[in-house]
Formats: structure tokens, sequence, C-alpha cells
């Protein structure tokens, strides 16, 4: 048997006795074998469509540990928990650790007893982090949320910028960049920025067909989104969207009164209400999060119902990567969004204010 054809029957011996699925899905088998035979590649595949696996799978069948780039320090506990209840040997690195426990984790590293690390581009970047991973045995490198590279992107990461790096210090290693949404204009950044000219494209279609889309332009956009709740989301989980900081907070207040239980997410509370919300949401039922544009990259929730928006978002591409937080696990979800005049006189007072160059605002 040929090392590639090693590679891929053990992919999918895998996938069916620790992840339980019979079957790759989709471009999945493509992807996950071009990684294992030491390719690059540009994974683009809508939210539930399995992205993880395609990065989670060859770590595991390659040599060393995956390296996993990650842009949400708050998430890496709740995606290295998932794992580790897979009895696989994940961990991270980030500045919510003591200098106790980042010495175990790099010896752990250095030892060969990691399948996967993550880490924010930032702390990648270090030069101790660095001269780590050059003294390691690095199966890949996943960027994950790649679209972040992009400054045509709708969640743009200076930090994410460094990471061309990787083509220089480390080119025996295979990269993969993913992303739920991205047109071809930011594709085409992806691959210049990380310097993936030589990487293969998995481009699936971004059709959720369990996602049922409802916009309206109501009087009461609370009355309405009240009647929506009670018609089609009694006791389910889900996200509502506000533009402001401001409107967040008294939408959730609202909701409250109106016997649901919400809870508020934005950059401006503190670090511990934010995770403490965020835990409430990923571990209980039947919570709403109601939140900027700053809640929801990286959840992995299966069973959110409904994504709500009370202002429209900023982009098109915003709204599906937002929407798309909304069925993970396959089943009917609803995306509701009301909107009026005030929000696009809004968008354009948020434009104007931007950092962004004149092209990039036209």
């Amino acid at each position: 048997m040929s090392n590639t054809e090693y590679g891929s029957t053990a992919a999918l011996e895998i996938l069916q006795t620790i992840y339980g699925y019979g079957e790759f899905r989709g471009q999945q088998r493509e992807i996950v074998d071009a990684v294992i035979r030491g390719e690059d590649a540009l994974v683009l595949m809508p939210t539930g469509g399995g992205k993880s696996l395609c990065y989670q799978i060859p770590s595991l069948v390659r040599p060393g540990t995956g390296i996993v780039v990650s842009p949400l320090i708050a998430l890496m506990q709740d995606q290295v928990d998932a794992l580790q209840a897979l009895n696989l040997n994940a961990a991270f690195i980030n500045s919510s650790m003591d200098a106790n426990e980042i010495n175990r984790t790099e010896n752990a590293l250095l030892n060969g007893e990691l399948d996967m690390l993550y880490v924010a581009p930032e702390r990648l970047l270090m030069p101790g982090m660095l001269d780590l991973l050059h003294r390691s045995e690095i199966a890949l490198f996943a960027i994950d949320e790649a679209h972040c590279v992009s400054q045509w992107g709708h969640d743009f990461r200076k930090e994410y910028m460094g990471l061309s790096l990787l083509a220089d210090r480390f080119p025996d290693v295979p990269r993969l960049a993913l992303t739920a949404t991205a047109d071809e204009r930011t594709r085409e950044e992806i691959v210049k920025n990380l310097s993936l000219g030589q990487a293969a494209r998995f481009v699936s279609s971004f059709d959720r067909p369990n996602i049922r889309y409802m916009i309206g332009e109501p009087t009461n956009a609370r009355d309405a989104l009240l009647h929506f709740l009670d018609t089609h989301h009694e006791d389910d989980a889900g996200i509502v969207y506000c533009l402001s900081r401001k409107k967040v907070e008294q939408t959730a207040e609202w909701l409250n009164k109106q016997g649901r239980t919400a809870v508020p997410y934005h950059a401006g509370l503190p670090a511990a209400v934010r995770e403490l919300n965020q835990k409430r949401f990923l571990r209980e039922d039947g919570i709403i999060v109601v939140a900027t544009i700053a809640f929801g990259m990286g959840i992995d929730k299966p069973d959110v119902r409904f994504v709500a928006h009370l202002n429209l978002p900023k982009s098109v591409e915003a709204y599906y990567q937002e929407t798309g937080r909304a069925g993970r696990d396959g089943q009917e979800s609803n995306a509701w969004m009301a909107y009026g005049l005030q929000d696009v006189i809004n968008l354009r007072s948020m434009m104007s204010k931007s950092e962004a160059d004149e092209r990039h605002k036209r």
C-alpha cells in the first residue's frame, strides 16, 4: 500500500472510530487527502459543512502536532474541551494561562505529546513561539477564519497579515486557510496575503437549504421580533444582532422582561461577563444572546435555531456569515431581519469614520 493509500485509509478509519461518521461529506475527503500528502489548501465551506475535520483528521494522520491558528482566545477552551472529549490530546496557549501552564504545554509540544495545539495569530508570531515550533515536529498549520486576513472581508484582523511568514519559515509544512464565506476578491486577498499561490482551492456551494430567510420593514421592530419568537421559537436558543452596544443591552433587558432568557454580548463588556454569557449560551438550553458582530465567529453550537437582525448588517457577506450560525446540525432554522432607513444612515456614518481607504469605502 502506498503512503497516499495508507493516509486515505487511516483518515476514513479515524472519521468512523473517533468522530463517529460513516463517510466524508462533500469535498472533505479530497481536502483531507491533499493535506495528508503535504499540499497547501484554501477551503471555502459553509458554516456547518465540517471544516474542522479537514485539519483535525490530517493532524492525526500526519506525524507531529497540528497547529491551529484561531482569532478567538475566548473559544479555545471550548474547542479543546470538545477534542479532549474524543480522547484526543489537544491544548492551547494564550494569555489566559499562567507561566507554569504555558511551560507544561510547551514541553508537551516538544515531546510530541499533542495531537493539536490552538494559538492566536499574535501569539504564534512571537519569536519565542516560532523558535518553539522550529524545535517541534509540526503536522500542519490550519489558519481558521482566514477571511480575517482580507481588507475586503467583514472581520479584518491586522495580526493575520503576519502569517505569510509561515511559508518561508516552514516550507515543508502544509498550510490550510479555512473560511465559511469569501467572495472572489476576498479569496484572492487570502491567497496573496498568506502566500498560498500554489494551494489547491476547494470552494463548496454556499447554499444552506435548511435555513429559511425572512426580511421585512416592520413599523415596530421589537414587536415584530417578539411575534417571530412566539410563533416559531418559543423555547429555542438563538442570536439577535444589533449594530450598537447600547441597543444590545437595551434589547437583552427588554427580552428578559418579556419572559425570555437573554444575555448581552459586546466588546465593551468586561471579559469575565462576556465569557460567562458565552458559556451560558453554549451549555444551557434556550438562551438568547443579543450581540454586536463581536459575537459568533467560531461558535460551535449546533442547535442555534434562529439568527435575528434588528439592524442591517454591514455587508451581504457579513449577513451570510452571521446567519450561517443557525442550524449547524442540519435541522430547519430561521434567519429573520427587520430593517429601516435609520440603519442606512447609521451604516453610512460608521463607514465615513472607518480607517479604510477611499477605494474600500466606495
